[in-house]
């Protein structure tokens, strides 16, 4: 790459699919519990419904282990705006009146195009076009249209059928000393693909969906996790903490460890006989 576009330390490109929104809840089990079982059956049932119809179009429900929550809903929606009728449709149920919030997150899935952008700025600049003209922004979205089409299945994925989840949100550091987004791209690039190739070795254990935070929440990545063992969430994450991106440049956030239930499984959470 010509060494005035490495001098712009140029963005990778993204591309965006489905919106996500975790929320982590606490049961107020005093409350829960001065109710008749008659007045618990009824909320139950109604939420029952509700949820029933929500896990069809893209949401799970998991029950958390440790102290952070009870319970952790996770919905894939195409949108923002979907996203918000899954809340309110939520807050709205009389069983919500006894859960209460410990935290939430909203992302995006975001899929990083490091080797393609490499490819379309080194291809623009050998043609002596400027950045950021209407023809550099043409070839731009031309790439990410293409990119789209071909990554369809993995930007609007269904949400894995295994028993666990584990879900943390994680930056890059931007500290004085070691501050990410100051290298050059084909350092951060060379990094990206060592920190790829041990996430692949895990491939047939472990299903992963990375979605981009950057102006949404706290953090600027989500990590969602899912696997049939939960062991294999400390194997990998321990084994990628040595590789350089991480040992260097990560910072990680609060992990929630879920194991999925059902309708049926809320249920027996919330039963008190």
């Amino acid at each position: 790459m010509p060494d005035h576009f490495e001098n712009m330390c140029p963005v990778p490109l993204t591309i965006e699919g489905s919106s996500i929104l975790h929320q982590m809840l606490r049961v107020r089990w005093a409350a829960w519990r001065q109710l008749s079982d008659e007045q618990r059956n009824a909320m139950l049932q109604h939420a029952s419904a509700v949820f029933e119809a929500m896990e069809s179009a893209g949401s799970a429900m998991f029950s958390l282990l440790g102290h952070k929550g009870d319970v952790m809903l996770v919905h894939f929606r195409n949108n923002f705006e979907e996203l918000n009728q899954v809340e309110l449709a939520l807050a709205k149920l009389p069983l919500f009146d006894y859960l209460e919030a410990t935290g939430s997150y909203l992302s995006v899935v975001e899929l990083g195009l490091y080797d393609s952008t490499a490819k379309v700025y080194a291809a623009l600049a050998e043609r002596a076009i400027a950045p950021h003209t209407p023809e550099w922004n043409a070839e731009i979205e031309e790439t990410l249209a293409r990119q789209r089409t071909a990554m369809q299945p993995r930007l609007f994925p269904e949400i894995p059928q295994h028993k666990y989840l584990c879900f943390y949100p994680m930056d890059r550091k931007r500290g004085e000393h070691k501050n990410w987004y100051q290298l050059p791209f084909a350092e951060r690039q060379r990094q990206m693909q060592e920190h790829g190739e041990i996430g692949r070795r895990y491939a047939g254990t472990v299903r992963q969906i990375i979605s981009g935070s950057i102006g949404f929440d706290d953090w600027e990545w989500g990590v969602d996790l899912f696997a049939e063992d939960p062991l294999v969430f400390k194997k990998l994450i321990y084994e990628m903490r040595f590789d350089e991106v991480s040992a260097v440049y990560a910072l990680f956030g609060t992990f929630y460890i879920g194991r999925r239930i059902g309708i049926d499984g809320l249920n027996d959470l919330l039963n008190l006989s």
